[in-house]
């Protein structure tokens, strides 16, 4: 292949690559109420396809506390500190046909594997390293660059260019999620959306956010590798 067929694939995590068994939702409720000792079961707070620091920010907001950079950071390095313990604590899993899709990918040499997720770094490292696949992926981009989903994709295409001395166009880039947050993501990139009804939000769901391909989940690898020009 040429350096013109590379193609960069940028994967979500929760809901698309893993199901953590609700690890990451239990550390947030224990971030709480050790850094300031209040119990909430966090129910009403939106977290599908949110990235971290947004979520916090929604629960100072919520019990009004001041959602400043001190104890944004705070709440997060609580959250960290248990999402290390609750991991092994869950029975959570990879999701259909992930495992086998990265190892073929990763042989293919005009393929990127990167992240576009709404983690933090270190919560994505925890969550990908727990589930073996924290090698399969190059760089990413993360909630520790924004806040706001929809500005991840340009600091991924950044960091493909610093590691690959090119630049990656639009219509180069696949943004892989199970939210119609990744599929907007996407979409303020420009490039093609990928969505996969294996997280919280049903098929019929994904497709009223018209995304350019809706698939059930990557069990069938081979035939999905083919279909997408992977």
């Amino acid at each position: 292949m040429t350096d013109r067929n590379k193609r960069l694939l940028l994967f979500d995590i929760d809901g698309t690559l893993i199901n953590s068994g609700g690890a990451g939702m239990e550390a947030l409720k224990r971030a709480l109420k050790e850094r300031f000792e209040i119990e909430d079961n966090l129910e009403d707070i939106e977290i599908a396809g949110m990235t971290d620091s947004g979520i916090i920010v929604s629960i100072l907001d919520k019990h009004k506390i001041p959602a400043n950079a001190e104890n944004v950071a705070a709440f997060l390095d609580s959250y960290v500190h248990f999402l290390s313990h609750e991991l092994p604590r869950r029975k959570g899993k990879l999701l259909p046909g992930i495992l086998e899709l990265l190892e073929k990918l990763k042989t293919r040499k005009h393929v990127v594997l990167a992240l576009l997720t709404g983690n933090v770094s270190r919560g994505a490292q925890l969550k990908l390293g727990h589930y073996g696949v924290w090698h399969f992926f190059e760089f990413g981009a993360f909630a520790d660059d924004h806040s706001d989903r929809n500005q991840l994709g340009s600091f991924a295409q950044a960091r493909a260019r610093e590691k690959h001395g090119r630049e990656f166009s639009s219509q180069e880039i696949d943004v892989i999620g199970d939210t119609p947050r990744d599929i907007a993501c996407g979409k303020a990139l420009g490039a093609r959306t990928i969505a996969v009804a294996t997280g919280t939000w049903s098929r019929e769901k994904l497709a009223e956010h018209n995304p350019d391909i809706l698939i059930d989940d990557f069990s069938e690898v081979e035939r999905l590798i083919n279909t997408l020009g992977w």
